[in-house]
């Protein structure tokens, strides 16, 4: 079986050693470890090493954390790898210069274990998500740019995946769409449909039991006829999508941003970072069951101006 390699980066020795400790026993896993940030970007640029994953220390002198991240996402190989930030402050300021940069898992020191391994599996599972979604993405025709108006309905996560990365090509910017359309489209049928609540779907992700308690959910009779909805139309400078589910919806405004307090939660983050990197705007109708999402026409986020 292919191991997941990780980097592990800290200037302290004992920090290093009490990862290396927590990973004794995970035996998917392969560590490689750095005492500075000029040291990771050096095991980075070596393309032998095809690291999935980096756990990074914020306070580093010369190159620190934030730096780091910055480089990496100037670099097209790195920069999906997915960083897990580790530091010992948690100031709201410091938390969204982080995910601003790229970091978008955090872990406060001290840690325990568990919290580790949680973060690390949801990382990584978004991750494998993300580049699934990347993969089907491409094998759909072009011709959907000339789509004006559809209809669509699915039941599961795996047709939330499917279909989002077929409406993604009717969008400016199709790889940055994927993302946010997927995510909408998921929330509606866990968080909606399903009935599946944000404290669940942590403690669930803490488990490694997400999956399972989705296909038990789908199963029940209750919720075998239940739909989510996706509507597309195109104008002449901006795409709407409404996603519509059966939920009886949820506290969205507190959603739309990253809330540091929730930076440290294995999920939770999803539609900030759609509204931040794949849509133009996110609103929502009435008890929050109904999401629209609008993209611009002249997307910049790929530098063209689109026809």
């Amino acid at each position: 079986m292919t191991k997941t390699l990780v980097l592990l980066v800290d200037d302290e020795a004992l920090n290093l050693e009490i990862l290396l400790e927590y990973f004794d026993g995970e035996e998917t896993f392969t560590l490689q470890a750095a005492e500075s940030g000029e040291a990771a970007w050096q095991l980075l640029q070596n393309p032998e090493y095809d690291f999935k994953l980096i756990l990074l220390d914020r306070m580093m002198p010369g190159l620190d954390g934030i730096g780091l991240l910055k480089r990496m996402k100037l670099d097209a190989r790195l920069s999906t790898i997915p960083v897990i930030m580790q530091t010992a402050a948690n100031s709201p300021e410091q938390i969204r210069e982080g995910l601003e940069a790229g970091a978008y898992y955090y872990l406060t020191k001290p840690y325990r274990r568990d919290s580790l391994l949680a973060i690390v599996h949801a990382a990584l599972s978004d991750a494998e998500a993300r580049s699934s979604l990347s993969r089907q993405l491409h094998q759909h025709i072009n011709s959907l740019q000339f789509l004006d108006q559809a209809e669509f309905s699915i039941r599961t996560i795996e047709e939330a995946a499917q279909l989002a990365s077929f409406i993604a090509h009717a969008c400016p910017n199709p790889d940055a769409a994927v993302m946010g359309i997927s995510e909408l489209l998921i929330n509606g049928v866990e968080h909606g449909n399903l009935g599946l609540t944000y404290a669940e779907k942590s403690r669930l992700k803490q488990d490694d039991s997400w999956h399972e308690e989705i296909k038990r959910r789908t199963a029940l009779p209750e919720n075998f006829g239940k739909e989510v909805r996706l509507s597309y139309r195109r104008q002449a400078d901006s795409i709407t999508l409404r996603i519509c589910d059966q939920g009886n919806g949820f506290p969205w405004q507190n959603y739309l941003e990253i809330d540091p307090l929730r930076a440290f939660d294995p999920n939770g983050r999803g539609i900030a970072l759609s509204r931040m990197l794949s849509f133009s705007n996110i609103t929502y109708e009435g008890s929050g069951n109904v999401a629209v999402a609008t993209i611009s026409r002249s997307d910049t986020r790929d530098g063209e101006q689109q026809p």
